[in-house]
Protein backbone atom coordinates (compact mmCIF):
# COMPACT_ATOMS: atom_id res chain seq x y z
CA UNK A 1 0.00 0.00 0.00
CA UNK A 2 1.35 3.41 -0.98
CA UNK A 3 1.90 5.95 1.76
CA UNK A 4 0.76 9.49 0.90
CA UNK A 5 2.53 12.52 2.35
CA UNK A 6 1.48 16.07 2.95
CA UNK A 7 4.03 18.67 1.94
CA UNK A 8 4.80 19.27 5.62
CA UNK A 9 5.35 15.56 6.30
CA UNK A 10 7.67 15.28 3.30
CA UNK A 11 9.64 18.37 4.40
CA UNK A 12 10.14 16.87 7.86
CA UNK A 13 11.63 13.75 6.25
CA UNK A 14 13.94 15.64 3.88
CA UNK A 15 17.03 15.72 6.15
CA UNK A 16 16.81 11.95 6.67
CA UNK A 17 16.10 11.28 2.99
CA UNK A 18 18.99 13.50 1.93
CA UNK A 19 21.44 11.56 4.12
CA UNK A 20 20.08 8.21 2.99
CA UNK A 21 20.15 9.28 -0.65
CA UNK A 22 23.76 10.48 -0.41
CA UNK A 23 24.71 7.15 1.16
CA UNK A 24 22.93 5.20 -1.61
CA UNK A 25 24.63 7.35 -4.26
CA UNK A 26 28.08 6.79 -2.72
CA UNK A 27 27.56 3.04 -2.48
CA UNK A 28 26.27 2.94 -6.04
CA UNK A 29 29.36 4.82 -7.25
CA UNK A 30 31.62 2.37 -5.39
CA UNK A 31 29.71 -0.56 -6.91
CA UNK A 32 30.04 0.95 -10.41
CA UNK A 33 33.77 1.48 -9.88
CA UNK A 34 34.26 -2.16 -8.86
CA UNK A 35 32.06 -3.30 -11.75
CA UNK A 36 34.17 -1.34 -14.25
CA UNK A 37 37.42 -2.69 -12.82
CA UNK A 38 36.11 -6.26 -12.89
CA UNK A 39 35.08 -5.92 -16.52
CA UNK A 40 38.46 -4.46 -17.44
CA UNK A 41 40.22 -7.30 -15.65
CA UNK A 42 38.03 -9.84 -17.43
CA UNK A 43 38.93 -8.29 -20.79
CA UNK A 44 42.63 -8.41 -19.91
CA UNK A 45 42.33 -12.07 -18.97
CA UNK A 46 40.49 -12.89 -22.21
CA UNK A 47 43.06 -11.03 -24.31
CA UNK A 48 45.99 -12.77 -22.64
CA UNK A 49 44.42 -16.20 -22.86
CA UNK A 50 44.13 -16.35 -19.06
CA UNK A 51 47.86 -16.29 -18.46
CA UNK A 52 48.05 -13.02 -16.50
CA UNK A 53 45.57 -13.35 -13.67
CA UNK A 54 46.15 -11.72 -10.31
CA UNK A 55 43.91 -13.94 -8.21
CA UNK A 56 44.22 -11.79 -5.09
CA UNK A 57 43.27 -8.61 -6.96
CA UNK A 58 40.36 -10.35 -8.67
CA UNK A 59 39.06 -11.71 -5.37
CA UNK A 60 39.32 -8.27 -3.71
CA UNK A 61 37.47 -6.58 -6.58
CA UNK A 62 34.76 -9.25 -6.48
CA UNK A 63 34.42 -8.80 -2.70
CA UNK A 64 34.09 -4.99 -3.07
CA UNK A 65 31.62 -5.42 -5.90
CA UNK A 66 29.41 -7.81 -3.94
CA UNK A 67 29.67 -5.83 -0.69
CA UNK A 68 28.70 -2.56 -2.38
CA UNK A 69 25.92 -4.22 -4.34
CA UNK A 70 24.43 -5.47 -1.08
CA UNK A 71 24.85 -2.19 0.83
CA UNK A 72 23.53 -0.20 -2.13
CA UNK A 73 20.43 -2.38 -2.17
CA UNK A 74 19.96 -1.92 1.57
CA UNK A 75 20.31 1.88 1.26
CA UNK A 76 17.61 2.00 -1.44
CA UNK A 77 15.36 -0.35 0.53
CA UNK A 78 15.59 1.92 3.59
CA UNK A 79 14.34 4.88 1.53
CA UNK A 80 11.55 2.83 -0.03
CA UNK A 81 10.46 1.53 3.38
CA UNK A 82 9.65 5.12 4.34
CA UNK A 83 7.32 5.32 1.33
CA UNK A 84 9.63 7.53 -0.74
CA UNK A 85 10.35 6.62 -4.36
CA UNK A 86 13.86 6.96 -5.79
CA UNK A 87 13.38 8.03 -9.41
CA UNK A 88 16.92 8.83 -10.59
CA UNK A 89 19.89 8.01 -8.41
CA UNK A 90 22.42 9.90 -10.51
CA UNK A 91 20.34 13.09 -10.30
CA UNK A 92 19.38 12.45 -6.69
CA UNK A 93 15.71 12.61 -7.64
CA UNK A 94 12.99 11.32 -5.31
CA UNK A 95 9.20 11.52 -5.19
CA UNK A 96 6.84 11.55 -2.23
CA UNK A 97 3.37 10.23 -3.13
CA UNK A 98 0.59 12.65 -2.20
CA UNK A 99 -3.02 13.39 -3.17
CA UNK A 100 -4.28 16.49 -4.95
CA UNK A 101 -7.98 16.98 -5.67
CA UNK A 102 -8.43 13.28 -4.82
CA UNK A 103 -5.90 12.06 -7.39
CA UNK A 104 -2.49 10.58 -6.68
CA UNK A 105 0.38 12.94 -7.47
CA UNK A 106 4.06 13.04 -6.58
CA UNK A 107 5.88 15.71 -4.62
CA UNK A 108 9.15 15.97 -6.51
CA UNK A 109 12.52 16.81 -4.91
CA UNK A 110 16.04 16.80 -6.31
CA UNK A 111 19.19 16.66 -4.21
CA UNK A 112 20.47 20.20 -3.73
CA UNK A 113 17.06 21.85 -3.76
CA UNK A 114 16.39 23.59 -0.43
CA UNK A 115 12.73 22.56 -0.28
CA UNK A 116 10.11 20.58 -2.13
CA UNK A 117 8.71 23.14 -4.54
CA UNK A 118 7.29 20.98 -7.35
CA UNK A 119 4.79 18.20 -8.00
CA UNK A 120 3.76 16.14 -11.02
CA UNK A 121 1.32 13.43 -12.03
CA UNK A 122 2.41 9.78 -11.89
CA UNK A 123 2.98 9.56 -15.65
CA UNK A 124 4.54 13.01 -16.15
CA UNK A 125 7.94 12.60 -14.53
CA UNK A 126 10.59 15.24 -13.88
CA UNK A 127 9.92 17.16 -17.10
CA UNK A 128 6.27 17.56 -16.09
CA UNK A 129 7.04 19.24 -12.76
CA UNK A 130 4.69 22.03 -11.79
CA UNK A 131 5.32 24.61 -9.06
CA UNK A 132 3.46 24.12 -5.80
CA UNK A 133 0.97 26.97 -5.69
CA UNK A 134 -1.80 28.09 -3.33
CA UNK A 135 -4.37 25.77 -4.91
CA UNK A 136 -2.06 22.81 -4.41
CA UNK A 137 -1.41 23.77 -0.79
CA UNK A 138 -5.14 24.10 -0.12
CA UNK A 139 -6.14 20.85 -1.86
CA UNK A 140 -3.52 18.20 -1.21
CA UNK A 141 -3.60 15.49 1.46
CA UNK A 142 -1.58 12.79 3.11
CA UNK A 143 -2.88 9.52 4.52
CA UNK A 144 -4.00 10.81 7.90
CA UNK A 145 -5.82 13.99 6.91
CA UNK A 146 -9.56 14.13 6.37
Amino acid sequence: MTRHFTLEQAHRLLPDIEGMLRDAMARHAEWQDAETKLRKMQQEVEMSGGRRVDGGRAAELKRKHDENSHSFGEALAAIHELGVQVKDLEMGLVDFPSRYHGEEVLLCWRLGEPRIEFWHGPSEGFRGRKPIDRDFLDNHRGDFEH
